[in-house]
């Protein structure tokens, strides 16, 4: 008796709580919302570039028109398809199915004006993994009311957002894992779903496992066999001898010495300075520093002393966190800034 009784006791619990999770995200919602979010990722340094527009105003406005038509195309897309197939089934639209459907809409819309506030108020070096931890929101949203498994995959979204961050990787693995978390990690997830059933913890574990295996691997597995970096047979070149004009044919590995001086060009805007063509910040560098040379002109690869390749000013951390003027008769006013340059690998000042 107290079998039979056990028995019925798990079955009304296993009823109870399909009852609770009765809600089900459609497999479709999964592949559009990643593959639109990983094509946008990867294509964003090739699309809407600075080069393209005047001013910076230009460029953001573009961005989040392109983002609004782009994402609220598969929101419309989604809700579409989503209707005909709760049609077929003879399925009604519940209450928490829209409640948590305006929530997702809502952490989108949240990340499209955070990508464009970024192009006025800085911060787009975190731009890729808050989308991460935006979508991993959803995802955690989405399954306390339906399947378990989104618990668990929103929670390592999230976590890999944030550590990307907390352990400053540089922005193109940044953006690759994002890319990996969109374009493979939603579709494998819609693969994944069980449609509710009951899963004992290892089960679950397993899957996030595998996920997480998945969505990490290979994008580390690109970032190193990928073309990051110099070719080993491309000759080294002194700063003595390509100013006497070597280097201008082919490809070479430009070597900075420390102490070279790096003159910056500042271009001031706004309406308190004047603009002066002339400004410029003379700087010197502590440590050497390799350049990638394509017949005489820089590719955008570089590497600092004992460091990883990197393309482009990617892996550069400029940070000013203290800016105050002082006023004296005999020097006038004058502003004090504090600025910190390092690279992604070394530590936070």
């Amino acid at each position: 008796m107290s079998d039979s009784l056990s028995q019925r006791l798990d079955a009304i619990h296993s009823m109870l709580s399909a009852g609770h999770r009765n809600l089900r995200i459609e497999r479709h919602t999964l592949v559009l919302w990643g593959l639109t979010g990983a094509a946008l990722l990867l294509f964003s340094d090739r699309i809407l570039t600075p080069a393209q527009f005047a001013d910076v105003t230009q460029q953001a406005v573009a961005w989040l028109l392109l983002l609004t038509l782009s994402l609220g195309g598969v929101a419309v897309l989604d809700w579409h398809l989503t209707r005909r197939v709760k049609r077929e089934r003879d399925e009604a639209w519940s209450f928490i199915h829209r409640q948590v459907l305006k929530v997702w809409w809502l952490l989108v819309a949240l990340g499209i004006l955070m990508t464009f506030a970024t192009f006025f108020f800085g911060g787009g070096y975190m731009v890729c993994a808050a989308w991460v931890v935006l979508i991993g929101l959803g995802l955690y949203v989405h399954g306390l009311f339906s399947e378990e498994l989104l618990e668990w995959i929103g929670v390592l979204t999230i976590l890999t957002g944030i550590a990307s961050l907390v352990y400053r990787l540089d922005y193109t693995i940044i953006r690759l894992i994002a890319a990996s978390v969109f374009g493979l990690g939603l579709p494998l997830l819609a693969l994944m779903l069980d449609r509710g059933r009951a899963r004992p913890s290892w089960h679950r574990m397993a899957q996030s496992a595998a996920w997480m295996l998945v969505v990490l691997g290979v994008p580390l597995a690109l970032r190193h066999h990928g073309d990051f970096g110099a070719p080993a047979d491309a000759p080294a070149l002194s700063l003595d001898a390509f100013r006497k004009g070597a280097g201008a044919v082919g490809r070479h590995v430009l070597t900075l010495p420390a102490g070279t001086p790096v003159p910056v060009e500042i271009r001031v805007n706004g309406n308190i300075f004047r603009n002066d063509p002339a400004t410029t910040l003379p700087l010197t560098l502590s440590k050497p520093v390799e350049l990638v040379l394509e017949n005489g002109v820089p590719t955008g690869d570089a590497r600092f002393d004992g460091e990883p390749w990197m393309r482009g000013t990617v892996g550069l951390w400029l940070h000013v966190p203290k800016l105050d003027g002082d006023l004296t008769p005999d020097g006038g006013p004058v502003v004090r800034a504090v600025v910190n340059a390092n690279t992604m690998a070394a530590p936070r000042p």
